[in-house]
């Protein structure tokens, strides 16, 4: 699985990064959503370099040019509820793509330990698609790599992109040893070293679901 960390390359995005993860900056929810969703077109640019590619001719009112567009669109799949901003910054630039939704939670045990619930799946037919799964935040990496054995009920991807804004090291270090020799790309805006005993990153930023729709009561 190949692994690409975007701000180990200075651009703008690390000034959304700055943002999100800054605590008075994320008392404002709109502006939260709106970094999540600018995070998601800047990673959806770079994937988009990344896809095939045809050669296409215009009309323009004073001849014909010709342009190369992608050949297909991918399926762009979330987590609810903390994926959607990031899904959405994927949507404005893959704008005719189909989508999927993953409904999954911790289900947390008296101990505090927690497993990973996944409640519902909507998703198209994917065989010989491109599927672009995003989560903000890659913590243990278990959540991820179920939901993506959950999509292939719904056929094989021709190729795999998996997006998260904040992941920590061993996150990474699960995805690469369970989903070794797949076809995926991992893209990461940041890594943060730490992970703690109730497996939130550390710094990280949050809990990116409720920074952009509110504190849940359970």
């Amino acid at each position: 699985m190949e692994v690409k960390i975007l701000n180990e390359k200075n651009s703008l995005l690390n000034q959304f990064i700055l943002e999100i993860r800054d605590e008075n900056i994320q008392r404002d929810s709109m502006r939260f959503r709106r970094n999540m969703e600018r995070i998601g077109e800047i990673i959806a640019y770079e994937i988009s370099k990344q896809m095939q590619y045809v050669t296409k001719e215009v009309n323009t009112p004073l001849g014909i040019a010709n342009v190369n567009v992608p050949v297909a669109t991918p399926v762009l799949s979330t987590i609810l509820r903390a994926g959607l901003p990031l899904h959405q910054g994927f949507l404005n630039y893959f704008d005719k793509s189909d989508c999927s939704f993953i409904s999954a939670y911790r289900k947390y045990s008296k101990d505090g330990s927690f497993k990973i619930e996944l409640e519902y799946i909507t998703c198209p037919n994917l065989d010989d698609r491109t599927l672009i799964l995003c989560d903000p935040m890659l913590a243990t990496g278990s959540s991820m790599v179920l939901a993506y054995n959950s999509l292939l009920r719904s056929g094989k991807p021709l190729k795999t992109h998996i997006v998260t804004i904040i992941a920590c090291k061993e996150g990474i270090s699960y995805l690469q040893k369970h989903l070794y020799g797949k076809n995926i790309t991992l893209w990461v805006a940041a890594v943060d070293e730490e992970l703690t005993v109730k497996s939130y990153i550390i710094p990280g930023l949050g809990d990116a679901g409720d920074l952009a729709y509110g504190i849940k009561e359970h």
